[in-house]
C-alpha cells in the first residue's frame, strides 16, 4: 500500500486512506490505520517522538506505528511511501517499548541545553539524511 504526503496547516476533519497529513507548525502528523480499520492514528513529531523525512522515493516515518490500544493492534513502517508491515507484539514487548520511549525521552531532556543539544540534534539530522 502506497501512503502520500500531504502538508496540511490543520488536520481536515475527514482522513483519506493512504495520506499521510502533516501540520509542521503544530508538530503531528496523522493517518488512517494502514489495516483499513478506519482508526484515526495520530504521530507527534519532535526530538523526542516521531521523525518524519522524505525522498524521491516517498515518505517515511520512524520509528514504527503500533497501534496497541485499537482492537486492530496493527504493527507497521511508513518507509519511502510504501507500509511495511512489522509481526504483531505481545503485551510484554509493548511495555517493553514504553519503557525505552520513556528512557529516550529521559535521556534527551536530561541533557545541557544550548549549544550542546543543538550541535548534538544538527549532527543526528546529517547523519539520518546519509
Amino acid at each position: 500500500m502506497r501512503i502520500e504526503l500531504q502538508r496540511v496547516e490543520y488536520m481536515p476533519k475527514e482522513l483519506l486512506p493512504g495520506v499521510l497529513y502533516v501540520a509542521e507548525e503544530f508538530g503531528t502528523a496523522a493517518h488512517l490505520c494502514a489495516c483499513g480499520c478506519g482508526s484515526r492514528v495520530r504521530t507527534p513529531l519532535g526530538p523526542t517522538e516521531w521523525r518524519l523525512s522524505t525522498s524521491a522515493a516517498g515518505v517515511s516515518l520512524h520509528p514504527s506505528v503500533g497501534n496497541w490500544q485499537r482492537p486492530c493492534r496493527s504493527h507497521y513502517w511508513i518507509r519511502d511511501g510504501e507500509i511495511v508491515w512489522s509481526g504483531a507484539w505481545t503485551d510484554e514487548q509493548v511495555e517493553a517499548g514504553r519503557a525505552r520511549e520513556h528512557a529516550r525521552r529521559d535521556s534527551y531532556f536530561a541533557e545541557p541545553p544550548g549549544i550542546l543539544r543543538r550541535v548534538r540534534l544538527w549532527i543526528a539530522r546529517l547523519v539520518r539524511r546519509n
